[in-house]
């Protein structure tokens, strides 16, 4: 579990682009009607901004909560420009990538507590 978190960390700006260019590209993709998944929508939300806040809190970069930040106002501007791409907006999915990236941000500090690994100190 350590040679992963030390990726993660090693990785963590590849792994918040990549994270972030799906979650722009599945929330601003036009669709007819939504893909038939398991979980409700607001369970997504949640998970994908998780996803993208546990590589950031892991490695903990020395402005980590304005990239914390970032990634709540990016959430709240993909919901913003969504009814121009034949989706839905919602005030309660801004909500649920807040919970995301918060969650995340728990989980991240629950990894490295539990896995302490080498400390980095950061470049950004």
């Amino acid at each position: 579990m350590n040679r992963l978190l030390f990726f993660i960390k090693a990785n963590w700006v590849a792994f918040s682009l990549i994270t972030l260019t799906a979650i722009t590209t599945l929330s601003l993709w036009p669709l007819d009607e939504l893909p038939s998944v398991p979980g409700t929508d607001k369970i997504h939300h949640i998970i994908a901004y998780a996803f993208l806040m546990i590589p950031t809190a892991l490695r903990k970069p020395n402005k980590w909560l304005l990239f914390g930040l970032f990634f709540i106002a990016y959430g709240g501007a993909i919901e913003l420009l969504q009814p121009y791409v034949n989706r839905y907006g919602e005030w309660l999915d801004l909500a649920a990538n807040t919970a995301g990236v918060v969650l995340g941000f728990l989980i991240a500090e629950l990894l490295n507590s539990i896995f302490p690994a080498i400390l980095y100190r950061s470049r950004y």
